[in-house]
């Protein structure tokens, strides 16, 4: 079978808006959010002059410290996965008040009927693995978070999904040690949060082999994708 031909800068973009709404709707579903994006969700809850996007900015920043001292050696280049945190904060601040339903100053997360919170729930699920999948599919950087399990992942010689589960779990030990100390209960974590700890990882790896056995992806601008290689 003949594979389709995508190329990757759309294709970048395209990760990055869905990424954001699928937070959007994990967010207002209010099952809890992904353990990912759970520590500045929580910070976001803490500290009310901070949007969503915004406290992505704080947290990412963090751990792009963290990779550079673990990867030894960085290349200016690498900053660019802060430029698409950049991005996909703004884009998801703007799903959250451009949306009514997204907006939890319109519509308090939860107040949903439960089937369409369960919906928001899986189609959020599925549609952020689906968007990292993506990512792992173009040369242009993923926010740090992604970016941070591909390199590192290929610098220790783990397989993805499993690296990816790892640091799944460590951000949600990280979110707990947040909410319990800001507010000493859980806010942001939840059965959600849980089930998507554990599938996470699989679903992207999955994504991803059904991605490589239909698409075939190539860039628009092989000059500059020489640049990130």
């Amino acid at each position: 079978m003949k594979k389709i031909k995508l190329y990757e800068e759309p294709t970048y973009v395209l990760a990055t808006v869905l990424l954001a709404l699928s937070v959007a709707m994990i967010a207002a579903a209010d099952f809890g959010v992904s353990m990912i994006v759970a520590p500045a969700y929580i910070l976001s809850l803490k500290f009310p002059f901070l949007t969503f996007g915004r406290a992505e900015y704080i947290i990412q920043a963090l751990l792009f410290a963290v990779f550079c001292i673990l990867m030894r050696r960085v290349k200016p280049v690498y900053l660019f996965s802060f430029v698409t945190c950049i991005i996909y904060g703004f884009v998801l601040d703007a799903w959250r008040s451009v949306v009514p339903a997204f907006n939890p100053a319109v519509t308090a997360p939860g107040s949903f009927a439960l089937p369409v919170r369960l919906l928001l729930f899986a189609g959020g699920v599925l549609l952020c693995s689906f968007s990292i999948a993506s990512f792992y599919k173009v040369y242009l950087y993923p926010q740090v978070y992604d970016f941070f399990v591909k390199m590192l992942s290929r610098r220790f010689n783990i397989a993805l999904p499993k690296f990816k589960t790892c640091f799944d779990f460590c951000c949600l030990a990280a979110a707990c040690v947040l909410t319990l100390a800001f507010f000493g209960r859980f806010r942001g974590i939840g059965v959600g949060t849980i089930i998507m700890t554990a599938v996470n990882g699989a679903l992207i790896g999955l994504f991803g082999k059904v991605l490589d056995r239909f698409f075939v992806f190539e860039p628009l601008f092989p000059k500059v994708k020489r640049i990130f290689e």
